[in-house]
């Protein structure tokens, strides 16, 4: 039995959300191919048709080239071929090291060159969560990724060779309760810096450098914004875990979580990706390789999201939303107001956010006020911190994407109603619901609410709680901003078929009054992955900055 409800949500999810077994990426090993008739080139040429097999010989030789590399580019830092080789040099240089033993960071580790030996280290700060014995440490050039959600490389020209580090053998979330997750992926630049026959390994955060002094010279700090996601992509797989998370969300409370993507900084503006219903934050990964890309965005914003088990109805995980924004306030008391973008059921987690309910959502639900309704403890708190809720002030614009605000009349459907009685609600909620379902008033068709409602019931068109936000205007003075799909059937605006639609939302869900702005892009519900729908965030963005800077 069990075996045959997974199947069937396994076809559900197809059938609905385009959901197959095809992996998000993959990613290939390459043995990075060079030519180079310069000096330095050709010991990187020597270096990889013969290599040797000891590892700090081999080391000597990538040092010898980025050391003679360097040199060209202390009298001529506009030499992009010695830029190219000290570049690649110091990737083959970790290339090695990655499949060594060795540990530069500890001491240092005397490598033969040409000319003599060098002393070799790599820096760190003494920080656990920082040891590079705790991470791996691997050049970005070598890997070549395929895939749904790899589209263009998002690389940056300059100096250094950008790496990707990915975490091992331990937990970084014991260090820093909002780091992205109990497996990090980021994207670093190691350069190489020479004094005498010592060289020392430093990396460079291309998230909060652009620029590095270099043999007397300033440039550009190189980078791979694509590398350290897709990777990641590859590696963690998250596809195979989010129809999971959507059917069983007992199983995968703990995922729920509000972090960041990259190290604080209380003076980049916090945007918060919010994904929805059978998704993952590994769908942001197009869009946040492509922000990434742009300096100014660099400069002034910091990627978070918030993920969460989405089979739970949407109401209460912007309730949960809001308790973590509450942590992330005592943690990061410095941080300048959010900016959220949320797709799908994300956009409708948005909503929640920008709006002052009072007791009119209560008043949907039950003919007497919170404090004279016979509820236990435990149900009043979670049926009254859902239904009753204040607009959150940190948040200071909103960017919906495919936002399903409106509710989607697949929920309603044969499909959408078979889909709700497989999702598995967690336990815990089953008193809360039995409650919510004797002390509620009744549907519109005469019947009670069955019990605690899934997310898809939630999704419903006609469900108390969407028709009733909706009617409640967004506060004011939080700017916020509509981007919808079209398949290019046209139709009508309103309920009435034909719909202008993106094959899961129709228009008339999306749309929502008062938006300072309203994109229609040609594409599915994916609208976050759309090029022409990721320019209109970035223009947003932009615009934002602008605003707030008066």
């Amino acid at each position: 039995m069990k075996y045959s409800r997974h199947l069937l949500a396994a076809l559900l999810a197809f059938t609905v959300l385009g959901t197959g077994c095809k992996n998000y990426a993959t990613v290939r090993d390459r043995k990075p191919t060079f030519a180079s008739t310069t000096p330095a080139g050709e010991k990187i040429v020597q270096a990889l048709k013969h290599p040797v097999r000891t590892p700090e010989v081999q080391m000597g030789r990538f040092i010898d080239a980025a050391s003679i590399a360097g040199k060209v580019l202390e009298k001529y830092p506009q030499d992009t071929k010695a830029l190219r080789d000290y570049n690649f040099a110091v990737s083959r240089l970790f290339d090695v090291l990655d499949k060594s033993d060795l540990k530069p960071w500890r001491a240092p580790v005397i490598c033969p060159g040409a000319e003599g030996n060098w002393s070799f280290t790599v820096l760190s700060d003494g920080k656990p969560e920082h040891d590079p014995s705790n991470f791996r440490i691997m050049a970005a050039d070598r890997f070549q990724f395929r895939g749904t959600l790899v589209r263009e490389r998002s690389v940056k020209d300059g100096l250094g060779a950008p790496m990707v580090i990915a975490s091992k053998g331990f937990d970084p979330t014991r260090h820093d309760p909002f780091i992205q997750g109990k497996n990090v992926y980021y994207g670093i630049t190691q350069i190489l810096r020479f004094n005498g026959r010592r060289v020392t390994a430093a990396y460079v955060d291309p998230l909060a450098t652009e620029e590095v002094k270099f043999a007397g010279h300033t440039f550009p700090v190189a980078a791979d914004f694509t590398a350290p996601i897709a990777l990641a992509l590859a590696e963690l797989r998250p596809r195979r875990h989010e129809i999971k998370r959507m059917f069983n969300p007992e199983a995968f409370a703990a995922s729920t979580r509000l972090a960041r993507l990259q190290p604080y900084d209380p003076k980049k503006i916090p945007v918060i990706c919010i994904h929805g219903l059978g998704d993952s934050q590994a769908t942001w990964a197009p869009m946040i390789e492509s922000l990434r890309g742009d300096a100014v965005f660099r400069q002034n914003y910091q990627i978070w999201f918030f993920s969460y088990p989405t089979g739970l109805p949407y109401p209460l995980m912007a309730a949960v939303l809001r308790k973590k924004i509450d942590e992330i306030n005592k943690f990061y008391p410095d941080h300048k107001p959010f900016v959220l973008i949320g797709h799908s059921m994300g956009g409708m987690i948005s909503r929640v956010l920008i709006t002052d309910s009072g007791e009119k959502i209560w008043d949907a639900y039950f003919d007497t006020p919170p404090e004279k309704t016979p509820l236990s403890l435990k149900a009043r708190a979670v049926i009254t911190e859902t239904l009753i809720f204040k607009h959150r002030p940190e948040v200071a614009r909103v960017i919906f994407a495919s936002a399903s605000l409106g509710g989607a009349e697949m929920a309603s459907s044969f499909i959408g109603r078979l889909g709700s009685a497989i999702i598995d609600m967690p336990s815990q909620f089953t008193g809360v619901g039995r409650e919510l379902a004797e002390l509620s008033k009744k549907r519109s068709d005469g019947k009670r609410i069955a019990g605690m409602p899934t997310s898809i019931d939630a999704l419903d068109p006609r469900n108390r709680f969407v028709t009733t936000i909706n009617a409640i205007p967004v506060v004011k003075g939080i700017p916020f901003h509509s981007i919808m799909g079209d398949r290019g059937r046209g139709g009508y605006l309103d309920h009435r078929r034909p719909q202008s639609s993106d094959g899961i939302v129709p228009f008339w869900s999306s749309h929502i009054a008062g938006a300072e702005s309203e994109l229609i892009v040609a594409h599915g519900h994916w609208t976050n992955q759309n090029p022409r729908a990721i320019a209109e965030v970035n223009r947003i963005l932009r615009q934002h900055l602008k605003e707030t800077s008066r």
